[in-house]
């Protein structure tokens, strides 16, 4: 079939299919987010037109949040669909670079497909071409490939026969899932080559689960079994694998009380009686209690990432680390005995070996005890008097009108230590919180691209004002196209968290609430983000207290849904009231501020340490 490289490279994504958990089967690139320039205009863009009825393209505002937007649809999806992001050359493909890092940090799926400048070169240097002066084959493209698990230029027509089964091995791998990035020449998508038909036959990708080694699963058996107060942590790679209700099987048969990583979040229902809580320092202090106690810790699909393991500070020094993850990156850390292979089928082969095993029921229960008393603390601060709501309390508002099948987001800053440590889920997979990256601005551009993923209940993103105004431009994107969700966005004068570990470790307010910035005004302007946010196309209420956001919250639901777009709730919240787990992080403390003969971080008894 004589083709350019940009139709071929469509026709093939129309061909690709996907099989989800519950064993539908759907398109495994169900849609592309576009801004033409260039670059990609008259290649990409010529031939995505001539299938405009077969693949959904949606108009962006920015590169950078129509890729954040793929990344939340990828992970709306439990990463069983693919969203494709195309870019001009330059500046837009260089504006994915965050969001390509987004997803390679958190092992989310997309395809950025960014323009690139002529393999010719007769027009050298064209518009928006940097020209390395060391490296005649370089690009702004480049920048990808610290940020892609699979990066290529094509340079040939015929180099897709030998690429795209690459592109979606990487995209549908449990273990290599991530960003795949290629790089168009804006002169190779209009050439023409006899693309062979055998290249856009159906094809279906299902999950792989790759069972682990025999020994290892011995192994591991063998240190579970001896264990006397273990503990199962579940992460992201559980919900990927649809292990979910299989984790809960293995923890109840065994009687292992059970904690969630960030990604994790909302795998257990929250009234389970084997549920400790979210771990570690955006966590619960009722998980982080019994992981202190815990002499085996088992670690099913997670990075361990800092914020899980409260910087390798919430588990007893002598405990034995045990993994049982997809990926063997992820599996070998921190000298953990690894158990490589899928969570599902990981989990039946060592309850095989475990049979009827059962851990003192005295260990078994301090679960329920401990999530007990964090239940307590979060009612109180829930039901705490105040003129101004805190974010404890806007988490629960959001919480108590969420019907079981919404979907609940946010990313950086604050918001993830609240919406972690205080939601109580019912076991549905409802939960995006992207602090993998800690991206500021995901919270919306992510939540366009999972309102446009999910089908069965409401999107709800919550952020501060410095993430709305760091990336907004998606509210008009998810109105313009007709994608309903509500967006709480927490007004309190600046980058709070921020503020709270520079005061918090010995600093003097600077540069973060507005009261300590550098301006000119004897009284500097505030943002109406609710006339921003109507100027945007969307429905807005506005809150002062819990009673009022609790009215406008939800009317915003009814609105969403009833107009299918987005309805904004601006309410103006406490800025330095936090939910504590009682954890720590690791950071960068100087040992001497100039100054400052009272503080010394080398002396003993100064916390060189972020309490949570």
């Amino acid at each position: 079939m004589k083709l350019t490289t940009a139709q071929a490279l469509v026709r093939w994504l129309l061909a690709q299919r996907s099989e989800t958990l519950d064993g539908r089967e759907v398109p495994l690139f169900p849609g592309v987010f576009a801004i033409f320039g260039h670059g990609n205009v008259l290649g990409l863009g010529t031939a995505l037109e001539e299938h405009r009825d077969e693949i959904p393209v949606w108009r962006g505002h920015t590169e950078q949040g129509m890729a954040l937007a793929a990344v939340g649809y990828a992970k709306a999806t439990q990463r069983r669909q693919v969203g494709v992001v195309t870019s001009s050359i330059g500046p837009g493909a260089l504006n994915m670079v965050t969001a390509a890092g987004v997803a390679h940090a958190n092992r989310l799926p997309v395809l950025l497909l960014p323009g690139d400048t002529f393999v010719s070169r007769a027009p050298d240097p064209v518009l928006q071409q940097i020209e390395p002066f060391h490296d005649g084959t370089a690009t702004v493209n480049d920048a990808f490939r610290a940020v892609s698990r699979y990066f290529d230029r094509i340079t040939r027509p015929e180099q897709l026969l030998a690429t795209l089964p690459q592109v979606a091995r990487v995209l549908t791998d449990p273990a290599d899932c991530g960003p795949v990035t290629l790089a168009l020449p804006q002169d190779v998508q209009a050439e023409t080559f006899d693309f062979p038909s055998s290249l856009f036959e159906p094809v279906t990708h299902r999950l792989p689960r790759p069972r682990p080694d025999r020994r290892a699963v011995t192994e591991a058996a063998g240190v579970l079994r001896a264990a006397r107060r273990p503990l199962l942590v579940l992460g992201g790679g559980v919900r990927y694998s649809g292990a979910g209700k299989r984790a809960l099987e293995f923890a109840e048969r065994h009687g292992i009380p059970v904690t969630e990583t960030t990604a994790g979040r909302t795998l257990v229902p929250h009234t389970h009686p084997l549920y400790a809580g979210p771990l570690g320092i955006t966590g619960s202090a009722s998980a982080n209690a019994v992981a202190a106690s815990a002499d085996v810790v088992f670690a099913v699909g997670t990075r361990l990432q800092d914020f899980t393991t409260a910087s390798w500070t919430v588990f007893s020094p002598d405990m034995r680390l045990v993994t049982l993850n997809a990926a063997a990156f992820d599996a070998v850390k921190h000298g953990a005995l690894a158990v490589i292979g899928d969570a599902y089928a990981g989990l039946d082969d060592l309850a095989t070996q475990l049979e009827s095993r059962r851990v003192d029921p005295q260990w078994t229960s301090q679960a329920a005890e401990e999530r007990a008393k964090w239940d307590t603390h979060i009612g109180a601060l829930r039901s705490a008097t105040s003129e101004i709501p805190s974010y404890a309390q806007v988490v629960g508002v959001v919480n108590d009108l969420s019907e079981p099948r919404d979907y609940v987001m946010t990313a950086s800053g604050g918001l993830p230590g609240e919406l972690i440590g205080g939601w109580r889920g019912s076991g549905e997979v409802s939960m995006d919180v992207e602090y993998g990256f800690s991206c500021m601005g995901y919270e919306l551009s992510g939540a366009w691209g999972a309102a446009i993923a999910h089908d069965a209940g409401l999107v709800t993103t919550l952020l501060g004002d410095g993430s709305y105004l760091m990336l907004n431009s998606d509210l008009f994107s998810a109105a313009f196209a007709g994608h309903p969700l509500v967006a709480v966005v927490c007004d309190n004068d600046g980058y709070a968290v921020i503020a709270r570990l520079q005061q918090g470790q010995g600093g003097k307010p600077f540069n973060n609430f507005y009261a300590d910035c550098r301006t000119s005004h004897a009284e500097p302007p505030r943002v109406d983000f609710a006339r921003h946010a109507e100027s945007l196309g969307c429905a807005v209420f506005s809150a002062s207290s819990v009673d009022d956001l609790r009215d406008a919250y939800a009317k915003a639901r009814a609105a969403a849904v009833a107009e299918s777009r987005p309805a904004v709730v601006v309410v103006r919240t406490l800025p330095a009231a936090w939910t504590e787990a009682g954890a720590w992080w690791e950071v960068g403390v100087p040992e001497h501020l100039a100054g400052r003969p009272d503080f010394d971080a080398a002396k003993p008894g100064q916390v060189r340490y972020l309490s949570r």
